[in-house]
């Protein structure tokens, strides 16, 4: 598939979409998000793929919305936009095959929010993280509002998005903003790791497992996840899959 804005790859069950535009630091513009849901329903499509990878080229991973589209922009254009922008997010934040954002340099504003949006977020240790939205009369998009409180409690949220600091890869990791922060060298290594080790397992149970978490974080009620938890486990279980995965674990454990 050629895209413009963006690099598409799939390699051996991991998919990896590269913002490209690295001439302005990957801003986003209408045709890389539209770009980006035509990769999305690729990855979807493809039985063959087990984890998708988001990371960018160059030195940002995205610096947020390309502010050149917004001039001129009225205020119904800009409604459209954000419309388009926030169900791209829904898709990402709802994917059914587990996501990975590889943040390398700076992710900020929309670029931030897409990296939130994801299952994972390693970082580099360099990279810069951040909301500048009230530096500029915006506000922040893509379920963010939600997204940051689940991850580093509303106190710091709070913080992070009134101050519209930017902070670094390894203190994005001390407070759990990412899992984990790496050498800026090391980090495709360390998310295709982190793939390959999801991809050795059952899709299916990852699939019913990322659809319990998601209704845990407040779109059901404790009881109806409880309820959920019973028939996603019986659904796994009765899988053909479930049989081959438990004859593989008792051959490992006779070796």
């Amino acid at each position: 598939m050629d895209f413009e804005c963006i690099i598409y790859t799939k390699v051996a069950g991991v998919a990896t979409i590269t913002l490209n535009r690295p001439q302005v630091l990957n801003a986003m513009n209408k045709q890389l998000w539209l770009d980006v849901r035509a990769a999305l329903e690729d990855v979807r499509s493809d039985p063959e793929i087990r984890v998708l990878i988001f990371t960018g080229q160059g030195r940002a991973f995205s610096t947020g919305a390309d502010l050149k589209d917004s001039k001129g922009r009225s205020i119904e254009d800009y409604r459209d936009y954000l419309v388009e922008l926030q169900e791209a997010s829904r898709q990402i934040i709802r994917f059914e095959k587990p996501t990975i954002a590889a943040i390398n340099g700076y992710a900020l504003g929309s670029g931030y929010e897409l990296a939130l949006a994801c299952d994972i977020r390693i970082a580099a240790e360099n990279a810069q993280i951040g909301s500048p939205e009230a530096k500029v009369t915006s506000s922040v998009t893509g379920g963010a509002m939600r997204l940051v409180q689940d991850l580093i409690g509303p106190g710091k949220a709070c913080e992070l998005l009134f101050t519209a600091q930017y902070i670094d890869g390894r203190e994005a990791e001390r407070i759990g903003l990412v899992n984990r922060a790496v050498p800026a060298e090391r980090l495709m290594d360390e998310a295709l790791e982190t793939a390959r080790q999801i991809a050795e397992n059952s899709p299916f149970s990852i699939r019913m497992i990322k659809k319990g978490l998601l209704m845990a974080r407040g779109e059901a009620s404790l009881e109806a996840i409880m309820d959920y938890e019973v028939e996603a486990c019986l659904a796994c279980v009765s899988t053909a899959e479930r049989q081959k995965s438990l004859t593989d674990f008792a051959q490992r454990k006779e070796k």
